[in-house]
């Protein structure tokens, strides 16, 4: 089922499989701003969590993922720390974590937090 434009459900899906697949339309919106901008495919590598998941990857008790409010994304070809640049530039309310890898995004309301490291 199509979310937006270049989204859709099940990209957000928890990885275990339990069926939790909610996303917040305002963290929606700033990845369809992200994907035009870059132009290129967005990849949501995590994005709902479950409980149980959430533990067993070692996030946090009260992350974002949680409550489909969060999404940890790449794009082929553009470093994270840019990825993470643009969004903190464009979207100054979102959360932002910097990681080697890929770029944490979400739309806490006690926000926006920052952590991590450009790599």
């Amino acid at each position: 089922m199509k979310l937006s434009v270049n989204f859709a459900r099940h990209e957000f899906a928890c990885s275990c499989g339990c069926g939790f697949d909610t996303i917040d339309a305002a963290t929606l919106e700033i990845l369809e701003t992200v994907r035009q901008h870059f132009g290129r495919p967005v990849t949501v590598t995590s994005g709902a969590r479950c409980r149980d998941y959430n533990a067993s990857v070692g996030g946090a008790s009260q992350s974002q993922h949680l409550f489909g409010r969060a999404a940890d994304i790449k794009i082929q070809g553009h470093p994270a720390m840019i990825v993470a640049d643009f969004i903190e530039e464009n979207f100054p309310h979102a959360s932002i974590g910097r990681y080697l890898t890929f770029t944490h995004v979400d739309t806490r309301t006690d926000g926006p937090a920052r952590w991590g490291k450009d790599g």
